[in-house]
């Protein structure tokens, strides 16, 4: 059996659609299409039921599934066991990490890396969404966890304070704001969605706060409301920007932790562990993170 139908197939179960499957793979329209007759036609049955546009899968269908996530699952093995034995410190590091690092202090710590580490290329892929590192679509992750995965090892490198922000023009015009005990004079911008459940924000969101006519659910858009003078802003530290005054830790919310995380087939291999120091070093030193 073609190992590209299967993947091929399983994109198409993800997504159901021969457009995006294609896209999802990196292949035209027309090859996902060749791949799905190619298949149909040499297990002898029909795979997908479309209905309303979409691909669903037959019983047949499900049946096949089943089988090709374990062919994926096996591959994926056999690349990172064969990638963990490689004892060069030379190649290509994919790195994910949250928009507020990559933006921030990564540029200037990749630098010095890269100085350190000529021959190690590191790719940047920003996501504040948890990358799949089974199938190496990332090495190395930096995200912000109470806990990591149970599937990925790494340690955390970073204790980050919940504070409160606000732009100077807002400040100029409003009333003092120099401590938790001011907040019932201002309006905050308030979480929406998912954010709104987030730890940070319980305490604050249950005392009855004043909020602002505006709500969102990205701590990065938030941030921007803020310098905009829709109102005072919690944010955790790495978040924090030149058009906005921090103004007091909020005792309240716990700290995020941020972590240095990788698939554990990739603990051994040389250039992961080596990123993965020298980030951990470089967060733990740098002057920035003492607020």
């Amino acid at each position: 059996m073609d190992w590209n139908a299967v993947k091929v197939f399983l994109a198409v179960c993800e997504t159901g659609s021969l457009v995006k499957a294609a896209k999802r793979i990196g292949v035209s329209h027309a090859t996902v299409f060749r791949h799905m007759s190619a298949l149909e036609e040499q297990v002898g049955t029909r795979l997908f039921d479309r209905v309303k546009g979409r691909y669903l899968l037959t019983d047949a269908g499900n049946e096949m599934r089943e089988i090709g996530i374990g062919i994926v699952r096996s591959f994926e093995e056999i690349d990172r066991r064969v990638a963990g034995r490689d004892e060069s410190a030379g190649g290509t590091v994919r790195l994910t990490a949250p928009y507020s690092f990559a933006c921030t202090v990564l540029p200037r710590y990749l630098a010095q890396f890269s100085e350190a580490q000529p021959d190690i290329s590191v790719e940047l892929l920003v996501s504040n969404q948890e990358m799949n590192m089974s199938d190496r679509s990332a090495d190395v992750a930096l995200r912000v966890a109470e806990a990591p995965p149970e599937q990925l090892w790494g340690r955390r490198i970073l204790s980050i304070d919940w504070a409160v922000y606000a732009a100077p023009a807002y400040l100029k015009t409003n009333a003092p704001l120099q401590s938790v005990e001011d907040l019932p004079q201002h309006r905050l911008i308030a979480p929406a969605g998912q954010l709104a459940r987030h730890p940070a924000y319980g305490t604050i969101l249950a005392g009855g706060q004043p909020l602002s006519a505006v709500c969102c659910d990205d701590l990065t858009t938030i941030a921007s409301l803020a310098a905009e003078g829709h109102g005072a802003t919690l944010l955790p530290d790495d978040m924090r920007r030149s058009d906005l005054s921090r103004l007091f830790a909020y005792p309240l919310a716990p700290p995020n932790c941020l972590w240095v995380l990788t698939h554990p087939d990739l603990r051994d291999l040389k250039r992961v562990t080596l990123l993965m120091g020298f980030l951990s070093n470089a967060f733990r030193r740098d002057p920035y993170w003492a607020v």
